[in-house]
This record gives C-alpha cells, sequence and structure tokens, in this order.
C-alpha cells in the first residue's frame, strides 16, 4: 500500500513540475536547449502514473500495452540529459560550450546513449508481470543487473556540469541534487519498498527544475 501511495505522490509532483515548467518555457521562450527537461518529466508521469494504477487496472493486455512505453521513453528521453547539461554549461557562460567541438560531443554522446538503449534493453523487449510490495507492473523478463550503462554515462555528464554551474554562478542545487542520485544508485539502500528509492530520482529532477528556473530568471533579468 504505501508503494502505491508514494508512486501516486510522485506522479502528482511530476504533474506539478510539468505544467510549472511549459508555464517557464511559456515565459522565457520555448527556443532554450534546457527545455529538454519537461519531454524527461513526461516520461516520469507517464512511468509513475502506470505502476500507481498498475494494481486497479490488473493484469492483461491492457496493462501490458500501457507498459511497453515506459521502457522507450526511458530509452529516448533520460540521454536528453545530456543535452539539458550543455544547455546549462551554455547558461554558465563555460566558454566550451560553445564551441562547435564541445557541442557535437554532447549530440552525439545522446544519440549514442539513446541508440545503446534501445538495442540492449529495449528491442526484442519481453514483459512479464510482476507484484512487487502491492505493486503490479509489467517489468522485463530479463532485466540488466547492476546500474545500466547510459545511466551511469548521463549521471557524470550531469556531475560534470553541475560543477561548471556552481564555479560559474554559485549555483550548488544541481550538484546536490545529482550526487544524492548518483550515491543513491550506487549504494542500494535494503529497504521493504521499490519506491522509496525513486524519491532520488525525484530529487535529481527537482534539482534541475530549480536550476533552468534560476539560469532562466537570471538571464532574464541580465538582459532587461
Amino acid at each position: 500500500m504505501l508503494d502505491t501511495i508514494l508512486f501516486f505522490g510522485y506522479f502528482a509532483a511530476y504533474l506539478f513540475l510539468l505544467i510549472w515548467g511549459i508555464k517557464l518555457a511559456a515565459r522565457y521562450g520555448w527556443n532554450d536547449l534546457s527545455n529538454v527537461l519537461l519531454l524527461v518529466i513526461i516520461g516520469l508521469v507517464y512511468d509513475n502514473g502506470v505502476l500507481a494504477v498498475g494494481k486497479f487496472i490488473g493484469e492483461g493486455s491492457l496493462l501490458e500495452n500501457l507498459s511497453y512505453p515506459r521502457f522507450y521513453m526511458h530509452a529516448f528521453f533520460t540521454p536528453l540529459l545530456v543535452l539539458f547539461s550543455l544547455g546549462a554549461m551554455k547558461k554558465a557562460d563555460f566558454k566550451w560550450a560553445f564551441k562547435k567541438w564541445f557541442q557535437a560531443i554532447f549530440y552525439l554522446l545522446t544519440l549514442g546513449l539513446i541508440v545503446y538503449e534501445l538495442f540492449s534493453e529495449v528491442l526484442g523487449l519481453t514483459l512479464e508481470a510482476n507484484w512487487k510490495y502491492g505493486v503490479l507492473s509489467y517489468s522485463n523478463v530479463e532485466p540488466a543487473s547492476g546500474v545500466p550503462l547510459m545511466v551511469l554515462f548521463v549521471s557524470l555528464i550531469l556531475i560534470f556540469a553541475s560543477i561548471i554551474v556552481w564555479r560559474k554562478q554559485g549555483w550548488i542545487w544541481f550538484f546536490v541534487g545529482t550526487l544524492i542520485m548518483f550515491l543513491g544508485n550506487a549504494f542500494p539502500i535494503s529497504l521493504p519498498s521499490a519506491a522509496i528509492t525513486n524519491a532520488f530520482e525525484l530529487i535529481l529532477i527537482v534539482s534541475l527544475f530549480f536550476t533552468k528556473r534560476f539560469q532562466d530568471t537570471r538571464s532574464f533579468k541580465q538582459s532587461t
């Protein structure tokens, strides 16, 4: 029961961030690389929503079909945080971030991580019903062991970018949120819950969201 409540809570939190983020994008401009964060949040709204209502839908083709997009969104959207990092460094006036070769590395890395995730985790995906701590979900029959390579690369890029933003703009919360997420995944906590550890993910997204808000507000004030 606790996990179901938590997943509903995560769903509501991400939905709130999504609505707020759309309002901020409408105010400060859509032509902004860091707006890719909204796609990541959309994926998390869907993911947590499906997990929250899974047991109410019950086992069957409906829930199974609703579950496949969770894996596709993860593969396509999560690597976009590499581009968010690039956008954050540009707003922090990090000189390398304006060089074409540096930008090309980030775009190619994003594309490479998406392709890797599709071939390693999504293509040929077979789902099976899984009950865990009162939550019904459809998960991969052969789940990957350890920290996924894509998540590791994205985390390292976020840490690098967060240090740049911290040094250039004095904004530490990007780094703090990323570090908490990284440590939470690196040292799994043994708890009678599959949802509590997802709080690390929420902490990360909140830190990224407020980093974007901080940078957007700062840039807007400087331009007026």
